[in-house]
């Protein structure tokens, strides 16, 4: 034995300049991989595509591409779900840098107790980094390895930062991951308006989500959310009644559907590329579920007479933006396509452009508003063009005729007004769907020749009300309609003016006209584009 101790004496000795040399390259070879031992992003997993009003509100989600509920990380988190979740896992979580030695003796001496693995001593921290490595096996060197890259975390990041990523990918039982969407599948609402006992459901979650969830070991998961209860009644951040109140509360069953208010729009955006984005929109969501109810309710009726879709854009003149987006009625039976997009679907476009045609004619001075125009019958060669009355009035206004909508006189107009001229001033006003020469429609063209989409009918008419005000909205997209024009020239106000006058004087349908008796009454332009046979 005496005689080993001095050979490895005499060893290190001997090389003692080559063992110094050595630590000191593992030492740098060390501090090289402690600073790069993170990647650049801790998470990289797929998102779920979430659409947001214009106040934040949940429109609706498209789940992540991996089949996970998985929201975009969050700012923040609220107060009453970090108080419940410090508590719970992490009491010295901003004293310590990243590592807590009394909660590894403590978990140590519980262990050697129980002579079993019952408690792992992890920080949040911690448990950020065994996420991040997709929960590998628990052995002494990874809970080593989980140390060492838990304290580079708390070097890189915030402690609020470090509560934001946990709480975004922390795993909440089921396919729910993050307490944005376990908030939502669990109690219907955002985190900020969770209640303190479901803010305390959600903290312990986390902690078993492969064996406690909402509608599983139900005795269990009450059991830990009222313990923690307790401990916040204790630390008095809980008074007594409020302790009590929170202990009736009960736990969620089982997961609920996310919202549905604007499907069509969701389903838009992510053809459009917004995929595992979290998209704040300009939809007015009080907006959109009453017009959602009054489409509901109009469908009823129109269904007498076998119609069954029917989609709302309201746009706002003042500033551009796109307040409530309604793709189709909303039923189960899908032979009739409700899910289909009808806002941007290409239909017959009726008499919804003879507005545009009114006008210009007036900018180029063929008429007036009190300019006769011809309502008898009419030849184009083999097209002979009729009214919807199949009857004539010889002579009629320029602006009765818009108002009445009499399709010989808008014939009889656009020809002398020029086809291929007033195709090209409907693309300037932005209908996209005209991607066809002018002779390809003809003179039917004023009267559905050809097809147009709502969004773009929307755009066209919001860019003439624009005008009115004397105001241009910069930007286009999903959020702003696109109500600037791309090309021909811009209209005299006073001809577009003299185009909606017109157009409020439109008999409204199912009405006798008393409707301008009420003070509350709005004045009104519009109108209605009906295709051959009433199919749009």
């Amino acid at each position: 034995m005496s005689k080993n101790r001095n050979n490895i004496r005499s060893f290190l000795k001997k090389h003692k300049r080559h063992i110094r040399q050595g630590l000191v390259i593992c030492f740098i070879c060390f501090i090289i991989w402690y600073i790069r031992c993170l990647p650049d992003h801790l998470f990289s997993d797929p998102t779920a595509t979430v659409l947001l009003d214009e106040k934040g509100n949940l429109l609706g989600a498209k789940i992540a591409d991996d089949g996970q509920w998985r929201f975009e990380p969050g700012d923040s988190v609220p107060r009453k779900f970090e108080t419940c979740l410090l508590q719970f896992e992490d009491r010295r979580f901003y004293k310590h840098i990243g590592v807590s030695a009394r909660g590894i003796g403590r978990s140590v001496i519980q262990n050697v107790k129980h002579k079993r693995i019952v408690s792992g001593g992890s920080t949040i921290t911690m448990q950020l980094v065994r996420i991040m490595k997709k929960n590998p096996r628990r052995t002494i060197g990874e809970k080593v390895l989980e140390m060492l890259l838990a304290t580079r975390v708390e070097i890189r990041y915030t402690k609020k930062d470090i509560l934001s990523l946990y709480a975004a990918h922390a795993p909440f039982g089921n396919n729910v991951v993050g307490l944005e969407a376990a908030s939502w599948r669990y109690f219907g609402r955002s985190p900020e308006k969770l209640s303190w006992a479901e803010c305390a459901t959600l903290a312990v979650l986390p902690n078993a989500p492969g064996l406690i969830y909402p509608g599983k070991n139900h005795k269990r998961l009450l059991d830990k959310r009222n313990r923690l209860l307790k401990r916040l009644k204790d630390i008095g951040v809980l008074d007594e009644t409020s302790f009590q109140l929170a202990l009736m509360e009960p736990l969620p069953e089982k997961p609920l559907p996310l919202p549905r208010h604007a499907p069509h729009l969701l389903m838009r955006l992510v053809k459009e590329g917004h995929i595992g984005q979290t998209i704040q929109s300009s939809i007015d969501l009080a907006l959109q579920q009453k017009t959602k109810d009054m489409l509901d309710q109009h469908t009823l009726k129109m269904r007498e007479n076998r119609i069954y879709n029917g989609a709302v854009l309201i746009t706002s003149v003042k500033t551009g933006k796109v307040l409530a987006y309604i793709g189709n009625t909303d039923t189960e039976e899908k032979e009739h396509g409700s899910q289909v997009d009808c806002i941007m679907a290409p239909r017959s476009s009726g008499s919804i452009l003879k507005p545009f045609l009114y006008a210009n004619s007036m900018a180029d001075g063929i008429i007036n508003p009190h300019s006769l125009l011809l309502d008898v019958p009419t030849h184009f060669g083999s097209f002979a063009p009729a009214n919807f009355s199949l009857e004539y009035d010889g002579a009629v206004t320029a602006s009765q005729s818009l108002s009445r909508s009499l399709n010989v006189p808008f014939v009889r107009l656009l020809n002398e007004y020029g086809m291929e001229k007033f195709h090209y001033e409907l693309k300037g006003l932005g209908i996209t769907t005209l991607n066809k020469p002018a002779q390809h429609y003809g003179l039917s063209l004023i009267l559905g020749g050809a097809e147009t989409r709502l969004w773009d009918l929307n755009s066209a008419y919001a860019s003439l009300a624009q005008s009115l005000r004397g105001t241009e909205i910069k930007g286009a997209g999903f959020i702003t309609a696109n109500i600037k024009r791309k090309a021909g020239r811009s209209i005299d106000k006073a001809c577009i003016h003299a185009m909606f006058e017109a157009m409020s004087e439109v008999n409204r349908p199912d009405e006798d006209g008393n409707w301008k008796a009420f003070a509350s009454s709005q004045k009104i332009a519009w109108k209605t584009g009906t295709s051959f046979g009433f199919r749009d």
